[in-house]
């Protein structure tokens, strides 16, 4: 799912550890517990107290990693001499949010702040909290470099406290850490302000916050508090933020439940895997300085599982059988799901065993319920031990699969997947804009139970998968055959897409009279999901180091690219045709040409499939706009083709280029097209007696098509890639001028004819040439918006327009329509059609006239 679907994709799962040091804010309750009449830095020595006076009969204790007391308003951290030391992960996330946070993008489940600390015993009875970067790093201690990265990269305290009293056997320290949770810090909280910007969440206000619990477990500690923060201003549309009202900078107040997640991590690393560009794993990285004798290196590592043999199976793994891990994958439905939804949310999980088969194991994933209070008291969500999908009644229209790991070696230590109620409003949409014309299931607004429980199914693997550690593969299903699509034998053997981390959603190739069944409609985890399973987790008992496992890895990968259903495309490249969201098969063009059919057969039946009795038109209008939508995502796969550059990550024992240019002719193809389908008026999408009940204006909806589509062929970067590309491949490019030629053809086509131009091309008209005269006259802004960008990946190229062919070009075809305006006005009947030309032709002369800049 998106990144929002992901969405949300995203980032969520990749761990970024700071090394700045940390201060406490200015304003901020002290951060240390002291004596009668000591300071903060003072020489004075703190003075411990025996224990059962600090820890008395009355206080509240849960042991754990770190034993938690409460006594009356006060919380204590019992810290195990054997615990000082080590490795921390800390991650803080929003619990609960208001609508105030939520209107911010807000939820339940974001990840706010991460980072690692450390406990450790100072002079005078303190407790030092450092604050460990592993952004520099060398991970073999027996090296000099270990010692000399050490030395020049000592890790920040972040706070002290004295140490209140000493364990009965003096094996451990006790700490009041009552006024840190209670402050407002970076380590337990809001990670930097930059994130607390984003929330629109100013200065905590601390007599409205405060802790609501502590729960110590064998592995971790989480912690909750309520935290009330003033509200900044929104944005304003004339300027980076409205004043507030009264002038001042605050816009109220919003509280928020935050959850502070301490997760001890492991003495010993797991065995890192480096990460390849040419498999798709999310990774943490570190910079180098042993790998490279004359300088050092990125390094990013794999996030994943710790999946090994137990010993007395290694043998058995060695010889190629399949064998159980030392410890299985699980995930924990939570007892708060709806039950109809619960086997199918277990299915989802368990779809993933048989991939792990590759990688040598059996059994190595599997979903359970959580178990209720009666059945086990000592059972809890928040154990780190527990990784589960956890069921949040919510109006979001979402599901997000985050983790956490070890910075240092990528494991994944635990996982809780956000499944929002809504989400079932999101699947239902898809599914009936994508697949009504084929399934009659989907013709109404309220699915079978059976149907919708598909979907779950299909979603919950899809975010298991990030949390085995996948990213998005958007390029999967450019790998299958359109054609292949509607082959009812082929498709239902194979699925649509080789990978259900694709967003591929549903097969809306497939026509009426071809028959296929939900069996290939369905996403399903698929031939590259599997591949990239076992290349992830195939356990080497041979190798010591990362390094070790580099050269079979590679030669894997390089044999695995003869199958081309196992490559995979970046969610990240903006310039790939082959790596798109939302899109399906090998041409963008005949795959949209298909999918355009359906909606044809679908938009006359919404009013009858939307239709539910005692309601208004709700339904229809949000139909309506699902289907719109749905064809504006063709129009985009099909344009991303114009200006395209494909890229294919290889090593250097690899054949062949790493980008290529989309051929001219796929780029010829995709203008027809799109003169076709889009600048040709789609009145087909323009049923009256819809729009009349759902008050929507043709106009504009046929202008927000056409203009975001306009928006993207001559936007600097397009144009910009093409000039570069008539550079690089001279003759046999798709020029800038064969772009404009194209444009012009479809867009001016009455000028030829001296034919009478209706609204909808009178509008479209006025838009094409508002946005060239946009490109010649740039509206001022504090930042260059004209630069052409004509690498990959939104690199600059340094040029802009006018340092340019794009300046040159446009200004041409500005003056050549002109003149073929100007000429048409004179013999043009149509007095509506008249007044038009001779307003273009107003707007253009304005725009080439120098003595009006």
């Amino acid at each position: 799912m998106k990144r929002n679907l992901l969405t949300i994709l995203l980032t969520v799962s990749a761990i970024t550890i700071a090394q700045a040091q940390v201060r406490p804010p200015a304003g901020a309750a002290d951060t240390t517990r002291r004596g009668p009449g000591s300071a903060l830095g003072s020489n004075v020595k703190a003075q411990p107290k025996p224990y059962n006076q600090v820890i008395t009969d009355k206080t509240l204790t849960r042991k754990g990693m770190i034993t938690t007391h409460k006594l009356e308003d006060k919380f204590f951290f019992e810290i195990a001499d054997t615990t000082l030391g080590r490795d921390i992960l800390v991650v803080s996330r929003i619990a609960k949010s208001g609508a105030d946070v939520r209107a911010a993008q807000g939820y339940a489940g974001d990840v706010i702040g991460s980072t690692v600390i450390r406990f450790e015993k100072g002079p005078n009875n303190r407790i030092f909290m450092r604050k460990v970067s592993f952004k520099t790093y060398s991970p073999d201690s027996t090296t000099a470099m270990y010692q000399s990265l050490k030395n020049s990269n000592i890790q920040a305290i972040a706070a002290s406290f004295n140490i209140a009293a000493y364990t009965p056997d003096k094996t451990g320290s006790v700490i009041d850490v009552t006024d840190y949770i209670n402050s407002d810090n970076d380590i337990f909280y809001f990670s930097s302000p930059a994130s607390k910007t984003r929330f629109r969440l100013g200065t905590q206000l601390s007599d409205r916050s405060y802790i609501q619990s502590m729960r110590s477990f064998p592995l971790n500690v989480e912690i909750s508090t309520m935290k009330t923060y003033s509200l900044t201003a929104a944005p304003s549309p004339f300027g980076p933020a409205a004043p507030a009202m009264g002038g001042g900078a605050s816009a109220g107040s919003a509280t928020i439940e935050l959850n502070t997640s301490l997760v001890i991590l492991p003495k010993v690393p797991m065995k890192a895997r480096y990460a390849d560009p040419r498999v798709g794993y999310f990774t943490v990285g570190y910079t180098d300085f042993d790998l490279n004798p004359q300088g050092v290196k990125e390094i990013d590592l794999i996030k994943r599982w710790r999946l090994e043999p137990k010993p007395q199976d290694l043998a058995k793994y060695k010889r190629g059988e399949l064998v159980e891990p030392q410890k299985q994958i699980v995930y924990y439905i939570d007892p708060a799901t709806p039950k109809k939804w619960v086997p199918y949310l277990i299915a989802g999980v368990n779809d993933w065993a048989k991939a792990f088969e590759k990688a040598g194991f059996k059994n190595a994933v599997v979903a359970k319920e959580a178990p209720t209070f009666a059945q086990d008291s000592t059972w809890s969500i928040d154990d780190a031990r527990h990784s589960a999908i956890v069921y949040k009644p919510s109006e979001i229209a979402n599901a997000s699969g985050p983790s956490i790991s070890d910075p240092r070696s990528g494991e994944i230590m635990e996982s809780h997947i956000n499944w929002f109620h809504n989400v079932q409003s999101l699947v239902h949409d898809w599914y009936m804009i994508q697949t009504a014309a084929t399934d009659p299931r989907a013709r109404k607004m309220v699915f079978s139970d059976e149907l919708m429980g598909d979907l779950i199914r299909f979603v919950s693997s899809h975010e298991v998968g990030h949390t085995l550690g996948l990213l998005h593969n958007y390029g999967s299903s450019s790998t299958v055959p359109v054609e292949n699509l509607r082959n009812k034998k082929w498709v239902e053997e194979n699925g649509h897409t080789p990978s259900i981390m694709d967003y591929a959603r549903f097969n809306y190739v497939a026509q009426p009279e071809d028959n296929i069944t939900a069996k290939g409609l369905y996403p399903r985890i698929g031939d590259y999901d599997r591949w990239a399973i076992e290349w992830g987790y195939k356990y080497f008992p041979d190798t010591k180091t990362p390094g070790d496992e580099v050269e079979r890895l590679n030669k894997a990968v390089i044999e695995s690219a003869k199958n081309r259903r196992l490559w995979f495309g970046t969610e990240s490249n903006p310039d790939d045709p082959h790596s798109q969201n939302e899109d399906l098969g090998d041409n963008a063009m005949k795959a949209s040409d298909y999918g355009i059919k359906n909606l044809k057969v679908i938009l006359p039946n919404l009013p009858a499939w939307t239709k539910e009795s005692n309601e208004g038109y709700d339904n229809l209008s949000n139909m309506y706009g699902q289907l719109t939508t749905q064809f504006g995502r063709y129009m985009g796969h099909v344009a991303k083709n114009v200006g395209g550059i494909y890229e294919n990550p290889k090593m250097v024992e690899q054949a062949g280029l790493v980008y290529e240019r989309t051929p001219a002719a796929t780029q010829k193809e995709a203008m027809d097209f799109l003169n076709r389908q889009l600048f040709t008026t789609p009145k087909w999408l323009l049923n009256q007696s819809i729009l009349d009940n759902i008050d929507q204006n043709p106009l504009e909806v046929v202008a927000k098509l056409q203009g975001s589509t306009l928006n993207r062929l001559l936007s600097n970067s397009t144009l910009g890639k093409l000039v570069a590309a008539e550079a690089a491949d001279g003759s046999t490019a798709y020029k800038i001028t064969d772009l404009f030629t194209d444009l012009n053809g479809s867009i001016f086509t009455e000028l030829k004819s001296n034919s009478a131009i209706d609204v909808y091309r009178r509008n479209l008209q006025k838009a094409y040439v508002e946005k060239l005269i946009a490109i010649v006259k740039p509206a001022p802004a504090p930042t260059a918006t004209n630069a052409i960008l004509v690498g990959r990946g939104g690199a600059s190229s340094g040029l802009t327009a006018s340092q340019s062919d794009v300046m040159s070009v446009v200004k041409g075809q500005l003056r050549d329509l002109d003149n073929r305006i100007k000429s048409a006005a004179t013999s043009q009947a149509d007095s509506l059609s008249k007044y038009h030309l001779l307003d273009l032709t107003d707007r253009i002369e304005s725009a080439l006239d120098s003595k009006k800049d």
